[in-house]
Order: structure tokens, then C-alpha cells, then sequence
């Protein structure tokens, strides 16, 4: 694992102390780390979006689209209780 200084004000690291000392993480390095992660998965999200923000329109979500899709599970769940 690499090691990376950082600077913070006061304020960020009595913050960063704080979320340590109440038990949510063991180390200021976890806390950092599972922000870095949630910001990944944030950026990932983002990007999904837009695609699907970018890509052709799809059938309306109507009652019969709800329909068939119910159909669908129901289908796949007889197919699994014989499999």
C-alpha cells in the first residue's frame, strides 16, 4: 500500500479526529479512504446516468411494460423452482 501526506486546516482535522473517535472508523487514513471510495461510486453513477441520458429512448414505462415485466419474473421463478 502507498502512503500520501496531506494537509488539513484545524477545522478538517478535528472533523476527521471526531469521525474517528465516535467508532466509525479505526484510523483517519479508513475515514479517507471510504470517502475516496463513496466519491468513486459517486463519479461511477454519474457517468451511468448520463449515458442513459445520452442513449435512444426506450419503450414508455407504461402499465403494460409493469405487466410484462411481472410476467418475466414470474416466468423465471417457475423455471427456478424446477431447475
Amino acid at each position: 500500500m502507498s502512503t500520501m501526506n496531506i494537509s488539513l486546516p484545524d477545522t478538517l482535522k478535528s472533523f476527521v479526529d471526531e469521525q474517528v473517535n465516535q467508532g466509525s472508523y479505526g484510523t483517519s487514513s479508513e475515514y479517507v479512504r471510504e470517502l475516496i471510495r463513496k466519491d468513486q461510486d459517486r463519479l461511477h453513477l454519474r457517468g451511468l446516468l448520463l449515458a442513459g441520458a445520452a442513449s435512444a429512448p426506450a419503450a414508455p414505462a407504461d402499465p403494460a411494460y409493469f405487466e410484462g415485466l411481472r410476467d418475466r419474473v414470474r416466468q423465471a421463478a417457475k423455471v427456478g423452482v424446477r431447475g
